[in-house]
């Protein structure tokens, strides 16, 4: 069974097309990337749900950069058709340790959703269930807290400084060769798994 000693790095989902700026100005939360233009993989629908949040003891949600233990989740799933637009970024775990990180045990805008620091809440995370090969078994209340998990994030303040981004993870050769274009220095290797084609 998978556990926190086995974690390599941490993942953040976004559009090949930003990567240039990210690689300039890091990754930014919700909020600050609202200051510059860039392309999009968010649901509004979720968006408009984590807008009001507020972390309990931090900061709104939308004030975090939201990086995941797994990028092989829900919302990978529903961006399949856009798959070789994107590329998963590898994150250093030395995030983990910078002034006002939160980890969530599953999705940050779930009201079912606990909430801490490092390293005591890895200890609360159901790693079996963040690394499951499926969420969608068993009755509907069990879907539902399967999905919650594998979204389980790392909320880090306003920006991670791309001294962190350790490398990257593409679903094709051509999304590679896109992704090599922009962002020459990094390491990119196709993983065709984590964007749900095999």
């Amino acid at each position: 069974m998978p556990g926190p000693e086995d974690l390599k790095e941490l993942q953040y989902i976004c559009p090949i097309a930003n990567v240039p700026s990210i690689m300039k100005h890091g990754i930014l939360s919700h909020k600050e990337a609202g200051r510059l233009e860039h392309a999009s993989v968010a649901d509004q629908k979720i968006q408009d749900r984590r807008e009001p949040r507020k972390v309990p003891g931090g900061l709104p949600l939308h004030h975090y950069v939201n990086l995941y233990f797994n990028a092989r989740n829900p919302m990978m799933y529903k961006r399949l058709a856009k798959c070789s637009q994107l590329c998963v970024l590898q994150i250093s775990m030395e995030v983990l340790r910078l002034p006002g990180v939160v980890i969530s045990d599953g999705n940050a805008s779930s009201d079912y959703t606990q909430f801490g620091d490092y390293p005591n809440m890895l200890e609360s995370i159901r790693w079996n269930l963040v690394f499951a090969e499926r969420w969608d078994v068993g009755d509907q209340i069990e879907r539902w807290e399967r999905k919650r998990i594998v979204c389980a994030e790392v909320l880090v303040p306003k920006s991670v400084d791309p001294r962190f981004i350790c490398g990257a993870y593409v679903s094709c050769e051509e999304a590679q060769l896109e992704l090599k274009h922009v962002a020459s220095g990094l390491v990119i290797v196709v993983n065709r798994r984590l964007f749900f084609l095999s």
